[in-house]
């Protein structure tokens, strides 16, 4: 029998290796800088449908997802398909034309785009010290859109379109490898006439060298893998554990860009990213302290 330690272990590792292999995501992309955006997109969306059709057929879940992908829940998959989408593409150009230090900064905000979605549009309650932390990285926001410093527009769609993706998803009634495989599927159709346009237009990157075929091949796994590694760590941890390590992937995407791809820091960005990451640590101290409160609550007497 396994112990509650050994599934928090377990999950944490869970944990970790997802938002790692988000953090490395950009050292992959930048082997991939000579294929256009639109078609690294496609390859990442027909791969990962190839590695889920494996995965569901393995596990016999074909019947439970394609019973829930009905209605209501199908409108909201296909907004997050589109979402996702527009992120994915966005984030890819981004690496691509050196602008991972803006990405990074967009993954920064994000979870504090969440809280404030949660209660725009869940009625969850704000609590004091989440206010004040989405307030100050709202002024980072701020310094670095008026000194008109960095492209400011990926951060910003980065994070919205992340955001309101996890929104959709929490209400849609359907777990984690349903939802990835319904919008997966729902992107395919698009995914392959991009791909057969470029090739008969002379211009598709797969079949060009294997070594190419190989990395593109990559997009299935690099995509699809992280994502069901942090549905099943969702499932053995607590939630607020879980949301300190997001910030794994944009802190590795910020060493990347300055260390290995030589993005120029300036001073706003400096002044930036400091009020960005007082408002994660505001946030960051706050969930302990809630989780901390709730278990406190909850222990048995």
């Amino acid at each position: 029998m396994r112990t509650s330690s050994t599934a928090d272990t377990g999950g944490l590792a869970l944990g970790v290796g997802a938002y790692t292999l988000w953090g490395v995501l950009p050292l992959y992309i930048h082997l991939l800088k000579g294929v256009p955006a639109l078609q690294v997109l496609a390859h990442r969306v027909l791969w990962s449908l190839v590695l889920l059709a494996v995965i569901i057929v393995i596990f016999r879940r074909a019947r439970p997802i394609f019973a829930a992908a009905r209605g209501r829940t199908l409108l909201l998959l296909l907004g997050s398909a589109l979402l996702i989408a527009i992120n994915w593409i966005v984030y890819i150009w981004a690496v691509q034309n050196d602008h991972v230090l803006e990405a990074s900064l967009g993954y920064f905000i994000n979870p504090l785009i969440n809280v404030g979605l949660g209660f725009a549009f869940l009625g969850e309650r704000l609590r004091r010290i989440q206010g004040v932390a989405i307030a100050i990285a709202a002024a980072g926001v701020l310094v670095l859109a008026v000194s008109g410093g960095g492209a400011l527009w990926i951060s910003l769609a980065l994070a919205i379109s992340f955001g309101l993706y996890g929104l959709l998803r929490k209400v849609a009634a359907i777990d984690a490898l349903g939802g990835l495989t319904v919008e997966t599927l729902l992107l395919a159709p698009f995914s392959l006439a991009l791909l057969v346009h470029a090739s008969q237009a002379g211009t598709g990157a797969f079949g060009q060298t294997t070594h190419l075929d190989l990395l593109l091949i990559l997009a299935g796994a690099v995509t699809a893998a992280p994502l069901l590694m942090f549905a099943a760590a969702a499932r053995r941890m607590p939630l607020a554990t879980l949301g300190l390590l997001q910030y794994i992937a944009p802190s590795l995407q910020f060493a990347e860009a300055v260390l290995l791809f030589g993005e120029p820091v300036r001073t706003v960005h400096i002044a930036t990213f400091a009020l960005i990451w007082t408002g994660c640590a505001l946030y960051a101290f706050d969930s302990i302290r809630a989780s901390r409160a709730s278990a406190m609550q909850t222990a048995p007497e």
